[in-house]
């Protein structure tokens, strides 16, 4: 079995009229993230990861904010084209090590809703898939609360 691994990142601006997602699931803020699609930075960062450890460029090449196929798409829906584009390539997810940077909302108590949805979302166990949650101890743009980053490390398994 060949095994590799993957790096991803992601950041999206906070601006008011939008809704927030995260990992998949809708949260209530006063707040939502800016993007092409529903701007979800850890789904986002996630496909980063994983398209990497195949060596298969990065999110921005394969569902472009230029395209209106991908305008205001659930990211959901990008992460099971990324499983469905780094299996052409014979590879499957082995585990996924995600963090989340944010001032607020809190996410602790959303973090079981996050992993159960992208594990259900990737085929993968839930013990597969870990997020974690951090703030920049209100320092730089994410502790002014202008932004939300996440950075994810993947596993990937090829037969």
């Amino acid at each position: 079995m060949k095994i590799r691994v993957g790096f991803g990142f992601d950041v999206h601006k906070l601006v008011e009229g939008r809704e927030l997602w995260l990992g998949g699931i809708r949260l209530e803020h006063t707040h939502g993230l800016l993007g092409h699609s529903d701007a979800d930075v850890l789904i986002h960062a996630i496909c980063d990861a994983l398209l990497g450890a195949a060596n298969m460029r990065d999110i921005g090449y394969h569902f472009p904010d230029n395209s209106e196929e991908f305008h205001n798409i659930d990211s959901k829906i990008l992460l099971v084209k990324t499983i469905e584009l780094i299996a052409t390539k014979g590879y499957k997810v082995g585990n996924i090590d995600a963090t989340v940077c944010a001032e607020r909302p809190k996410l602790k108590a959303h973090i079981p809703a996050m992993q159960e949805c992208l594990a259900r979302v990737m085929g993968i166990d839930l013990d597969d898939v870990s997020i974690k949650a951090t703030t920049t101890e209100k320092l730089g743009f994410t502790g002014r609360e202008e932004g939300i980053s996440a950075y994810a490390t993947v596993l990937v398994e090829k037969k």
